[in-house]
């Protein structure tokens, strides 16, 4: 299993237990040093025509301009910024994650990077890199016996 795939289900194990919990975690102490920083939700898909990975990645409340994407090798970065919620006196519920965030996304296929495109849309991020194509070509390979040698 990937080490992204094993932190991921790590993130949403948390976050259920957050919601099992309740505040338990907000008494102690441990929800401020958790909200220094936040995991945006992302999905990759594949497509075959054209063959491209699209990755879909959950923004709302993140200034765009600020967003730094990268791409190295297999891997997408993704880095930025939700500000901060408004001030109130009185909160009932915080479940909203602020703060600095920086993801790798691992890919499990070539790309073509300088032919990627992102855009964004109602909250939602959608990066399309196409993939490298790899030309197979079928090859005969004969089997020697024991005489021929």
């Amino acid at each position: 299993m990937p080490e992204s795939d094993l932190f991921a289900n790590f993130d949403r194990m948390r976050r259920e237990m957050d919601e099992l919990f309740g505040d338990a975690f907000e008494r102690s102490g441990l929800a401020r040093r958790r909200r220094a920083g936040f995991s945006p939700p992302v999905d990759v898909a594949y497509t075959s025509d054209p063959p491209r990975a699209i990755v879909t990645v959950e923004l709302a409340g993140v200034d765009i301009e600020g967003l730094d994407l990268e791409i190295q090798g297999r891997k997408l970065i993704l880095a930025g910024e939700r500000g901060p919620a408004e001030e109130f006196d009185l909160y009932q519920q915080v479940e909203i994650e602020r703060g600095r965030f920086r993801r790798v996304v691992e890919l499990a296929a070539d790309v073509l990077a300088e032919r990627a495109r992102a855009s964004y849309d109602d909250g939602i991020l959608r990066v399309e890199l196409p993939l490298a194509h790899r030309e197979v070509y079928p090859r005969a390979v004969s089997v020697e016996t024991g005489e021929q040698r």
